[in-house]
Order: C-alpha cells, then structure tokens, then sequence
C-alpha cells in the first residue's frame, strides 16, 4: 500500500511540476497573406496634416502603423509604433495617429500648438518627408499571438515579414 501511495504522489508531483513550468505559447503563422507598405510624404496645412493611403482588408483584419523617427536622415531606419506623441520646447506636444477603414488609412499629426509655427528643423524632423511602415494583418493570423507590436523587428519575426529598408 506504501508503494502505491508513494507512486501516486510521485505521479501527482510530476503532473504539477511539468504542468507549472514556464512555456512559449507562440503561436506559428501558416499561409497567412501579411501586407506591408511604404508611404512617405510631407504633412502640411495643405494636406490637413494628413497622409492617406488606399487598402483592401477585412473589417477584422489589425492595421500597425510605424513611423521612421529617422526619416530625413542617412541614419538606418528606426520604426516606431503609432500612436505616439513627441514632446517639444515650450511644452509643445505634436501627436501621430492614424484611422482605417478596409478601404484606406489616414495618418495625420495633431499638435495643442499651430503648426505651421514650427521651426524650419523642426518642420523637417517632424513634418517633411516622412517615412510611415503599414502592417495589415488578417485577424485570423495574430489570434492568441504572443508578440509586442511596439517592436517592430517582433512583429517582422513573428509574421515573418522580410524586412524591407
């Protein structure tokens, strides 16, 4: 009766030590159609501060939107997700955002100060040619997925996008 005993704890013991250790619930993506795409242009008074670029997705299908904090620049690209707000002298604060409907994106900058009082650098850093990344992921891809969309090489890996510079 011990043996039992002992074998069934052993057994029980087993059971929670497997069943508690850290895994990676990482979900693998087959076959599923990941669109990525470049849109660059100047956000001005003429264009609303606005970027709009065409699409065709399902309305359960995930938009990402990254923004190059090195357009303008020779420097290597650095992505960053929007939404994001960039904090300038005087307490000025400059807003990136985006909407999506399946037909078309909208990426637009929103400031609590005119824009068009930007220095020429600043207007250059943060308005002139910038450089966006779209990311449209069909839902069914990303359901349970274990990745940080504010890293872009994370979500490149996961979906194994082939990078584009």
């Amino acid at each position: 009766m011990k043996n039992y005993l002992t074998l069934f704890l052993l057994a029980i013991f087993s059971f929670a030590a497997i069943s508690c250790t850290d895994r990676n619930d990482e979900v693998i993506v087959e076959d599923t159609p990941v669109l990525m795409r470049d849109i660059t242009g100047t956000l001005n008074g003429t264009n609303n501060y606005t970027l709009t670029q065409g699409i065709d997705i399902a309305p359960t299908d995930v938009v990402l939107v990254y923004r190059n904090i090195n357009s303008n620049s020779t420097a290597s690209a650095v992505w960053q997700l929007l939404p994001k707000t960039e904090f300038l002298a005087g307490g000025r604060e400059l807003d990136y955002n985006f909407l999506f409907d399946t037909a078309a994106i909208e990426i637009y900058t929103e400031a609590n100060f005119d824009q068009t009082t930007l220095t020429p650098a600043e207007a250059n850093m943060y308005l002139n040619n910038q450089r966006f990344r779209i990311v449209l992921l069909p839902a069914s891809g990303g359901k349970n997925a274990n990745v940080d969309y504010n890293d872009y090489q994370s979500v490149i890996k996961f979906y194994n996008i082939k990078d584009r510079e």
